[in-house]
């Protein structure tokens, strides 16, 4: 079956808004400088990074995490499983990465227009499993050190946030392991801690006043 692509609209020509979700892709004010503080800091890393460190994803959108961690931690082998519905295609990926030239997508567009889905970016094995994560995150065989929880917004996708999706989260993180999230909602903190994580919620990005980040015991 082919996949469902992404439906964009875009804001000041150069912000991806999913129009499924009318929801933008990263912040309006620095979506690297978002993925650097929620995701990469709100996970303790590049410092917890190590060969075979594996980091999790719900949303790939348009891979700017993936290219963040990457150039955050060159040369460290890791593995990062992205879980993704509506895929983008290679034009609007390009279009969108353009917004920041200081992160070299040329290899992530090249493999992306081929279609490939699992592949090598830079010292990273990479997966995006395409399909509904009610389906997709059950059936995964293995666990994160690290997630990176970037849905749209739980008011405007909330299959991607509902309980059963966090306890698979949860089960499919490693002890010690950590998630960190943009959202600091009540009921996603709720479904986080009753799947065992210890949420805290703290200071988020720009003129967010609060995120949440957790770690499995």
């Amino acid at each position: 079956m082919q996949d469902q692509t992404a439906e964009l609209d875009w804001r000041d020509g150069q912000i991806p808004v999913a129009r499924r979700f009318n929801d933008p892709y990263f912040s309006l004010a620095d979506g690297l400088a978002e993925t650097r503080h929620v995701f990469l800091a709100g996970n303790e890393l590049p410092a917890r990074a190590r060969p075979g460190f594996s980091i999790a994803e719900l949303g790939f959108g348009t891979g700017l995490n993936l290219l963040a961690t990457i150039t955050a931690m060159p040369g460290i082998p890791i593995r990062y499983t992205s879980f993704e519905a509506f895929p983008m295609t290679a034009p609007d990926m390009a279009r969108a990465l353009a917004a920041f030239p200081e992160l070299d997508a040329r290899g992530l567009l090249d493999v992306w227009a081929s279609g490939a889905r699992a592949f090598t970016l830079g010292a990273a094995q990479v997966e995006v499993i395409i399909g509904d994560i009610a389906t997709t995150l059950p059936r995964w065989q293995d666990r994160a050190d690290a997630w990176y929880l970037d849905g749209f917004a739980p008011a405007k996708n909330p299959d991607m946030w509902a309980p059963e999706v966090m306890a698979e989260v949860a089960r499919h993180t490693k002890p010690g392991g950590t998630f960190a999230t943009y959202t600091a909602a009540g009921a996603v903190r709720r479904a986080l801690a009753e799947g065992g994580f210890d949420v805290q919620r703290v200071p988020g990005h720009g003129r967010k006043r609060h995120m949440s980040i957790g770690r499995m015991p």
